[in-house]
């Protein structure tokens, strides 16, 4: 008989959230469903359902972070699968940006990603199980031009994922980081992603081609989210479920092309590589 989780998922009121939300409902878990706004919009969607707990929240916000967390295990008892799913996009080159749009986007992203971390652990902690999983991006494994910055805040979802895995391990914990690739959803229209209000001329070939790039396929991408929704119940439900799970053949591909890329600079380098030890440690070894 299948044992009922309480998941918390943030951002869920559209894109993957939304979608995530949607189908661990229909699996038969409960879910603590975090917005920033809309609450009532939300539970009406989903008809009142008893098992669906929806709350204001925004996630910069340590407060309403720990109150919201609160109000999940008051309702339910527990809280058993953490997904961090609130964050947005910024569409800039690095010189365009400024420290503000930058700042701003790591708030969300990154610290708010810390927020819910902090504020869940100590319940996880001392009932000796749950499983986090953080949402990065394709862009968290491999660079794009005009997705540098967005970038380095998946790239420190993916670091900090990678040592919270360790960390908790000893205490029943779990800890996935998920990099999914281009799926259809919201994120390339203006209610998911920002654009620096600064724009250089210089960089029309690069970052402007990918500014337009980004306006044709938004909607057209190749991911299914309604089948990211199930990888995510899959993923929860796994007895031993991985440290990194890259979703999309684009991200697979992404990623298998940068190691590729990285090994042959080692091969070319390495002679200068391993000629950095001290004489002594290199002639122990």
């Amino acid at each position: 008989m299948k044992t009922q989780k309480t998941w918390f998922i943030t951002g869920a009121s559209r894109g993957f959230g939304l979608e995530i939300t949607k189908a661990v409902l229909a699996s038969g878990d409960r879910v603590v469903a975090t917005v920033r706004s809309r609450q009532e919009e939300l539970l009406t969607s989903f008809d009142r359902n008893a098992e669906l707990l929806v709350v204001t929240m925004d996630v910069t916000n340590e407060l309403q972070v720990s109150e919201a967390v609160k109000q999940a295990i008051s309702k339910f008892g527990k809280i058993d699968v953490v997904v961090n799913n609130a964050g947005y996009g910024l569409l800039s080159g690095v010189e365009e940006a400024t420290n503000e749009e930058v700042k701003q986007n790591y708030e969300v992203n990154v610290f708010g990603t810390l927020n819910v971390i902090r504020a869940v652990l100590p319940f996880m902690r001392k009932q000796r199980s749950g499983h986090i999983i953080n949402i990065s991006s394709i862009g968290g494994l491999g660079a794009y031009v005009g997705w540098g910055l967005y970038g380095s805040t998946k790239f420190a979802i993916e670091g900090i994922t990678e040592a919270l895995a360790l960390e908790v391990a000893p205490l029943g914990i779990y800890a996935t980081v998920v990099a999914p690739g281009f799926f259809r959803t919201n994120f390339l229209d203006e209610s998911s992603l920002f654009s620096s209000k600064r724009v250089i001329d210089d960089y029309a070939e690069t970052v402007g081609a990918m500014r337009d790039f980004a306006a044709k396929v938004s909607y057209k991408q190749p991911g299914d989210p309604l089948k990211l929704a199930q990888a995510f119940v899959t993923l929860a439900n796994a007895a031993k479920p991985p440290v990194h799970l890259p979703l999309g053949n684009d991200t697979l591909e992404r990623y298998r092309s940068k190691t590729a890329a990285f090994e042959r600079d080692i091969a070319e380098w390495i002679d200068v590589i391993t000629g950095t030890d001290h004489d002594d440690v290199r002639e122990d070894s």
